[in-house]
């Protein structure tokens, strides 16, 4: 590709120097003094260990440093991070970057973030999520450097997206914590809803739900669903290897409740979806039909609810890491319902709010791919900007 008029050509080495961080251990941690930045540090962590000596002046880092993890996690921690923490030192395994030409910064962390694609490719264990590269496969890499001024107008450019993405991960939060105290209230009946008195009724979910068995395929052939945790859906399970012959599959239908005997604990909750009709499961996934008495949406929120499920261990059975809720334990909870339009008018509520965060997630996913095709096209010179 031809470059823009006024633009070079540059290897990473040529704009930039690299020093690493010191290999402190155990021997040198204490409860005070300066934070010493690790790898887990660069993904937010605040959990620090701290250096009390006197450091090296190599070793410092002042908040906006452009650093470089070489060894990490693929897309958590590995590559080009702006410290934005305390002033501490630099652990090993981080490079700390020294321009050597006069560079915007955070242009400089774009640039190097478009090249950490390229960096990944000749890491140690590229095709695992742990990672390791040496210098030379940071410095060598060639990346198109725009003049000083335009760096700088890229940079404005896109911090000000950045700006906008935050505003929508804030609306998102405080969606999500106005969800959450409406199902507390609703759902525990703290707030009832204009012209409902009546008392909740203590009922078991075996009032509101009768499992399924509907013999289905094998293991080799049937089309098998899962339940994702923490409530967010039912969906086709993928699988590498045909399962076994042995293995007994039940089929399910649209519309019924779902849930994971070994998940349970972990909000692995859901509603068969109508393009999942006639999908199985074993039995580790029991299906339960919903009865007249009950809103099937009322009944998932109820359950999805972190106060709900996190305090059923009682009705688990099994190990520590393999404890299940049997169906027969769970049809036996018992709960204090309202009637069924009740159900009805708390779910409908409830979706609204759902929906609602739906279109705010899906608003920051368009604006962040959008942000993402601009700095593509802003760091090659496509789109040319004036400073």
């Amino acid at each position: 590709m031809k470059l823009p008029k006024g633009w070079k050509r540059e290897s990473i080495g040529d704009l930039c120097r690299f020093t690493n961080g010191h290999g402190f251990g155990p021997k040198d941690w204490r409860e005070n003094g300066l934070p010493i930045i690790r790898i887990q540090n660069l993904n937010g962590s605040a959990d620090f260990n701290y250096y009390n000596g006197t450091p090296d002046a190599s070793w410092l880092v002042e908040p906006g440093t452009l650093l470089f993890a070489w060894a990490g996690t693929r897309g958590v921690s590995f590559g080009p991070k702006i410290w934005n923490g305390p002033l501490g030192v630099l652990n090993q395994h981080i490079f700390r970057v020294h321009p050597e030409v006069e560079v915007d910064p955070l242009w400089l962390y774009l640039a190097f973030r478009r090249a950490t694609d390229r960096i990944e490719r000749m890491a140690h264990g590229f095709k695992s999520t742990l990672l390791h590269v040496g210098k030379d496969d940071i410095t060598g890499q060639i990346i198109d450097v725009p003049p000083f001024p335009e760096q700088c107008k890229i940079a404005d450019i896109l911090t000000a997206w950045d700006e906008a993405l935050t505003k929508f991960d804030a609306l998102i939060e405080a969606q999500e914590r106005r969800k959450k105290a409406l199902m507390q209230q609703l759902l525990a009946g703290r707030r009832r809803l204009k012209d409902f008195t009546d008392k909740w009724k203590a009922s078991r979910f075996g009032d509101f739900l009768v499992e399924s068995r509907i013999p289905g395929n094998d293991g080799s052939n049937a089309n098998k669903l899962t339940v994702k945790l923490y409530g967010r859906g039912v969906v086709p399970k993928q699988e590498r290897l045909a399962g076994s012959v042995n293995t007994r599959y039940y089929q399910r239908k649209a519309g019924q409740f779902i849930y994971s005997k070994l998940d349970f604990l972990n909000g692995a909750f859901g509603i068969v979806p109508d393009n999942l009709d006639g999908y199985e499961t074993t039995l580790d996934v029991p299906s339960f039909d919903v009865r007249p008495a009950a809103d099937s949406k009322w009944l998932l929120h109820f359950v999805c609810r972190e106060e709900f499920y996190t305090q059923q261990l009682g009705a688990a059975a099994g190990g520590r890491k393999a404890r299940r809720v049997n169906p027969s334990e769970f049809l036996a909870m018992k709960i204090l319902a309202p009637s069924l339009e009740e159900q009805r008018q708390i779910a409908a509520i409830l979706d609204t709010a759902d929906q609602q965060l739906t279109l705010l997630r899906t608003q920051r996913t368009a604006l962040d791919r959008q942000k993402r095709g601009l700095m593509q096209r802003l760091l090659t010179g496509k789109l040319r900007v004036k400073p």
